[in-house]
């Protein structure tokens, strides 16, 4: 555990419409002056421009795996946290974001120029395709109520 025993977190985004981080930064300004005594947020790019992903204690990740490098992220994601929560339908299902992974053959071959270009998957991932996922937090956007359930959780088995 981190600073003062606060728990440390991370906030990781990943191909979505960022929708949930938007809702958790909602959340923290109604919110902040409880959780700036109990979490430290190593890692938020949408929050601060000096990020940590070492040591985490619990690592929120949304969005849905499109490219090898994503993949590769996610893993060092998954080795430097103790806990992994996959945000938002993207992350959990992989749809809408995989929504390509269903389309037929000729836009399939439509659209391989633009894979290509921007090295993405022949399919989009969940997260749990990728690497081991301990919670979800469903919705598109995120279910705020389950979120803070499983945020909670995480603060009573740290001990914060």
């Amino acid at each position: 555990m981190a600073k003062k025993g606060k728990l440390r977190v991370g906030w990781f985004s990943f191909a979505c419409s960022e929708d949930s981080t938007i809702m958790m930064t909602e959340v923290l300004n109604e919110c902040w002056q409880e959780w700036k005594k109990k979490i430290d947020i190593a890692y938020a790019r949408v929050l601060q421009s000096q990020n940590e992903i070492n040591d985490l204690d619990v690592a929120f990740i949304e969005g849905a795996i499109t490219t090898n490098e994503d993949a590769k992220r996610a893993k060092e994601i998954r080795k430097n946290s103790k806990y992994v929560v996959a945000i938002g339908s993207c992350a959990v299902t992989g749809m809408p974001s995989a929504q390509r992974n269903l389309f037929d053959a000729n836009l399939k071959k439509e659209i391989k120029p633009l894979l290509i270009k921007f090295k993405h998957r022949e399919k989009v991932l969940a997260l749990k395709d990728v690497i081991k996922v301990d919670d979800n937090v469903p919705g598109c956007p995120m279910n705020e109520k389950i979120f803070l359930e499983v945020l909670d959780k995480y603060l009573k088995k740290f001990g914060v």
